[in-house]
């Protein structure tokens, strides 16, 4: 014969003082629906007591990562994502030296006039 663990026979494990009540399975609770671009409905519970400003206008769809909005027919757009730079494009983006030469002047002239001493 196995016995598992000290409860006593018929008592439920974690069963306290607190009734169901006390820990929020009862809790008035309003559903609020989200629509994302893929077609998904949410349906998460808010506590109903909870401002109507609290409540989020978007969240990330579980099923497919999406943004989800309350509008059915105007769900959020997905977000653009910008393509990959080669390193060409990088390479074409780099200041000449003279610009170079310019803003590095520049710098040491503003953390000069920072600590008070003029420009030698």
């Amino acid at each position: 014969m196995a016995s598992g663990g000290s409860a006593i026979r018929g008592s439920r494990v974690g069963a306290g003082p607190m009734g169901e009540q006390d820990r929020g399975f009862h809790a008035d609770r309003i559903q609020v629906l989200y629509w994302c671009s893929n077609g998904h409905e949410l349906k998460p519970y808010f506590l109903a007591t909870i401002e109507p400003e609290e409540i989020p206008e978007q969240l990330d769809c579980p099923n497919c990562g999406l943004p989800a909005g309350r509008d059915k027919e105007n769900p959020p757009s997905v977000a653009k994502l910008e393509p990959y730079k080669t390193h060409l494009a990088y390479v074409k983006e780099r200041r000449t030296e003279q610009e170079a030469a310019t803003l590095l002047d520049e710098a040491l002239e503003q953390l000069r006039a920072r600590r008070g001493r003029t420009s030698a």
